[in-house]
């Protein structure tokens, strides 16, 4: 178990570098994914079954323990990120299948990169991890109500093929899951050491796939152009998800603090591309062209996300900020003896999707 939890941080380590080297690879030989086209909802189903697996009533209990919190940065997140995608269309006159990718990434839930992305900047992971809950539990139901909304001006939006491969690839793996971990009890622990691998090689899968499938189109104008889009996509969302939680903290400030500040931006700016990939692939099967968005997010979101984590933790800790103050006061950490992060106990994600 030790060399399967110690490849697992490995990989976790080197996912960002692995996901450009194998998507190279597949543009180049791209026999070597495009039979999974038919299985990438299988593909993305495992991952979110392994998030069931890591699942407790407890953790559900937590979004009713805090809900105001837990249903603020649901919604936070559920709007910005949408209207920021269509803004982005608007300013870089992306039309077509690209726009309709670039707004279906904004209209997914956060995943399970945020988590980890959290943790390691001290944030409350275990309001990341509520949020992610709440918003991946709500995506099959506001994923095609956004997309009607925002990108059908773009394409016809199949409504109800985006709700059943929703229900489909989230719901029911999650609750499968969920399940087998009430039933199973602690055997489970024995299974998750190695969810990280089987996740994170299932994700990789997928993104193969988008690239062979896309890889003549890849690096048209038309293409190239959602690469700026979805880094300010990205980048935005982390101004406007912290811009948020600041002004929230002056409304509620017992509630928003430094600490859940920081787990918001990331909730707000980080999303489930893997799950905007897969169903660009079964929604719209007619234009492969949609799911190239959520690949470029996929790789640049993991980037941004360990910088900017690495940049808070050092900048807390050459200002002396404490992990749980009040609104990221410097020197707050001076003689303070410190004790153990709540978010510490909290689980991180299986997978960095």
């Amino acid at each position: 178990m030790e060399k399967v939890k110690a490849f697992a941080d490995w990989l976790t380590k080197w996912f960002t570098v692995i996901v450009i080297v194998w998507a190279v690879f597949n543009y180049f030989v791209p026999a070597a994914s495009l039979w999974g086209k038919a299985y990438t909802g299988y593909m993305l189903g495992i991952v979110l079954f392994g998030m069931g697996l890591t699942l407790t009533l407890d953790d559900f209990k937590r979004i009713l323990t805090q809900p105001m919190m837990v249903i603020v940065g649901t919604v936070a997140h559920f709007v910005i990120m949408p209207l920021v995608a269509v803004a982005l269309c608007a300013v870089f006159h992306l039309s077509g299948p690209l726009a309709v990718g670039v707004i279906l990434v904004g209209c997914c839930p956060s995943g399970t990169s945020s988590n980890v992305m959290s943790y390691l900047s001290r944030g409350d992971v275990a309001l990341d991890v509520s949020i992610g809950i709440l918003s991946t539990l709500c995506a099959p139901f506001m994923i095609p109500l956004l997309m009607q909304l925002l990108a059908s001006q773009y394409v016809s939006v199949p409504v109800e093929s985006l709700f059943l491969n929703a229900v489909k690839v989230v719901l029911f793996p999650i609750a499968l899951g969920v399940i087998c971990h009430m039933v199973f009890g602690k055997k489970i622990e024995k299974v998750t050491v190695a969810l990280p691998i089987v996740s994170q090689v299932a994700i990789l899968l997928i993104i193969g796939v988008v690239v062979a499938a896309n890889g003549p189109k890849l690096f048209v104008a038309s293409s190239l152009m959602a690469i700026p889009v979805v880094i300010l996509h990205n980048l935005c969302g982390y101004s406007l998800g912290f811009g948020f939680s600041k002004l929230m903290y002056k409304i509620y400030p017992k509630g928003f603090r430094y600490a859940q500040q920081k787990a918001i931006t990331f909730e707000v700016g980080m999303q489930d591309s893997a799950l905007g990939a897969t169903l660009a692939l079964t929604s719209f099967a007619s234009n492969p062209l949609a799911a190239v968005p959520s690949t470029f997010f996929s790789v640049w979101h993991n980037i941004s996300g360990s910088i900017l984590s690495s940049w808070w933790r050092n900048h807390d800790d050459r200002h002396e900020i404490h992990w749980d103050s009040d609104n990221g006061e410097k020197g707050s950490a001076a003689n303070v003896v410190d004790a153990a992060r709540p978010s510490d106990a909290a689980k991180t994600a299986p997978s960095v999707a």
